[in-house]
């Protein structure tokens, strides 16, 4: 399905499930698209949700225009054009994974004026809630810093080895590691640039959120260190845990069901 942001841009999600059903929002991360997910996670959610997974403005078949990376204001707009064709008006649980727990943030921060101003739970998952050099919330480890700065240039050289790296830290299983390399491939690479151009945090919106929230982080997840899952959590007043032990960052491929569980978990709490 395709709709249109504020400024214009496409903005492409999958939709699964019955309308009218309590709505559910995926959110990829950097360099990925609404594919990541997978059918088992998808169908799982959708027995009962009515889902939605954006790709993100400069990914998968969306739009990538020449600004707005690094306007929270912009990303809360594309979610808010999603759920209003969507026909989504009451609060959804956000699921955001890595830069999509960020995405997540600036929709809880711009009031999320789509569907009712607020969410019915969140679910950060190996999710950075900000970026820039000290901030707690964005620490990132070493196979994400391993692909900077060769996996933003336009020099294939360059970007393609980077990019096998931090496709293999995402998950061990070989088909699923290519199709998410294929991902980053395709993103532009002014966009892999564009993310990272800006500073923030999220403390204030974590803190200030009083809704069911789940931070589920594997702990031997080598893109965004488990430390930024624990500051998240740190802040969130009514949250629940879930460290899967020795699991890297795309613990919704090493374990479908459990991970379903997990996030369906969340409107019950």
């Amino acid at each position: 399905m395709d709709t249109v942001s504020r400024d214009g841009t496409l903005i492409s999600y999958l939709e699964r499930g019955r309308a009218g059903a309590p709505p559910l929002v995926l959110l990829h991360g950097w360099a990925q698209s609404a594919d990541c997910w997978g059918e088992e996670v998808l169908d799982g959610l959708s027995a009962g949700h009515h889902v939605l997974a954006p790709d993100l403005r400069g990914h998968g078949r969306s739009g990538a225009p020449a600004g707005g990376y690094d306007d929270p204001t912009a990303w809360a707009a594309d979610l808010d054009a999603v759920l209003a064709a969507a026909g989504v008006r009451e609060p959804p649980v956000l699921v955001g994974w890595s830069y999509g727990g960020l995405v997540a943030c600036d929709w809880l921060r711009s009031g999320g004026g789509g569907a009712g101003g607020v969410a019915a739970g969140l679910v950060l998952v190996g999710a950075v809630t900000g970026l820039g050099r000290g901030r707690a919330g964005g620490r990132v480890g070493a196979a994400m810093r391993a692909a900077v700065p060769d996996g933003l240039s336009e020099d294939p050289a360059l970007a393609v080895p980077a990019l096998a790296g931090f496709a293999g830290a995402l998950t061990t299983d070989g088909p699923r590691v290519q199709a998410l390399l294929g991902a980053s491939l395709a993103t532009p690479p002014r966009v892999r640039a564009a993310l990272f151009a800006r500073t923030c945090d999220s403390d204030d919106v974590l803190a200030g959120f009083g809704g069911p929230s789940v931070v589920l982080h594997g702990t031997a997840d080598a893109v965004v260190d488990v430390s930024a899952g624990r500051h998240a959590a740190d802040l969130l007043p009514a949250v629940r845990t879930s460290w899967w032990e020795g699991s890297g960052h795309a613990p919704f491929v090493e374990d479908p069901q459990r991970f379903v569980a997990e996030v369906l978990a969340v409107r019950a709490s």
